[in-house]
């Protein structure tokens, strides 16, 4: 293959909280890289999720969900995240929850206009949609409120024309080598993406009770060649929280350790032995110095 013929650019997912921006990067990857569940602002960094495929490499920044509200210092943290993602990149792809338009879709429209790139919009859950013939429509609608390259419906949790989606995002890649190996997937550690699939088990099972007070610090990551071994640490706020994190005699807390550790050996490749602890650290989510010491300083 001639490399003159290959495209590569950097393409940056954004939406407000929970449209389902990590569901899609992940289908597209075929590889859990950014962690999901139905909680809003579940993802809290910018990941990058690299796809190369034939003669084109995509290098997806997913990104946490842009919202107006910034009272605390990790709602501050996740918002600069995603709004630098659309500083250096080379595309944008903004998805929006089917029918769903809200303030929060013109906030997030309003700053991806300003970021003067190409943008495609994807109208994601479709398959949620009772009225079908509403659809066209809608699309309709929606190309009036921004210039978009193109606007294509998908659902990324059947896979509904994703393959498009992506069709349309390689057109908008400039000509250029490859920016990565072709065998790497994302810019993040493997420490780094175990405390997030360890988080994921607890927004999952604890999301309405504890939302967003706590994080996974992972202290220790050691291969003795036949296993993983890997010591975590989960904070909270609060006492009150700790007891419902561990449960009637240690039982959610192993729930959450079983369940995580299943996936940690599919990524990992390897038998892993999990130990969670967790420890109270009041006010954790609105300290500056506190974030930065749990890997939240990715930007400044």
């Amino acid at each position: 293959m001639n490399l003159s013929d290959r495209r590569s650019g950097y393409v940056a997912i954004v939406g407000r909280p929970n449209v389902g921006k990590s569901t899609l990067l992940n289908y597209i990857l075929r590889q859990k890289i950014s962690i999901t569940s139905r909680k809003p602002q579940t993802t809290r960094h910018q990941v990058l999720g690299i796809h190369t495929k034939d003669n084109y490499q995509i290098v997806f920044v997913d990104t946490p969900g842009l919202h107006p509200s910034g009272e605390r210092a990790i709602n501050r943290y996740m918002n600069r995240a995603a709004s630098s993602a659309l500083l250096d990149v080379d595309a944008i792809v903004m998805v929006i929850d089917r029918m769903n338009w809200s303030a929060g879709d013109d906030y997030v429209l309003e700053r991806v206009l300003q970021a003067e790139r190409p943008v495609l919009l994807a109208v994601n859950k479709v398959d949620l949609l009772q009225d079908k013939g509403a659809l066209l429509p809608w699309l309709a609608e929606l190309s009036a409120r921004g210039s978009f390259t193109d606007i294509v419906p998908v659902s990324a949790l059947t896979r509904h024309n994703v393959d498009h989606l992506e069709d349309a995002v390689v057109a908008m890649l400039p000509e250029g080598d490859f920016l990565f190996p072709e065998d790497q997937v994302t810019d993040r550690s493997q420490r780094f993406l175990v405390a997030e699939l360890i988080r994921e088990k607890i927004m999952r099972q604890l999301g309405d009770e504890l939302p967003y007070a706590t994080a996974v610090e992972v202290e220790s990551f050691k291969d003795d060649g036949r296993i993983v071994h890997i010591h975590a640490l989960i904070l909270v706020e609060r006492e009150g929280q700790k007891r419902i994190l561990i449960g009637d005699k240690g039982g959610r807390l192993k729930s959450i350790g079983q369940q995580a550790r299943v996936d940690i050996e599919e990524m990992l490749e390897s038998k892993v032995m999990l130990k969670l602890w967790v420890k109270v650290k009041g006010g954790w989510s609105d300290d500056d110095r506190a974030l930065k010491s749990l890997g939240y300083d990715d930007l400044t």
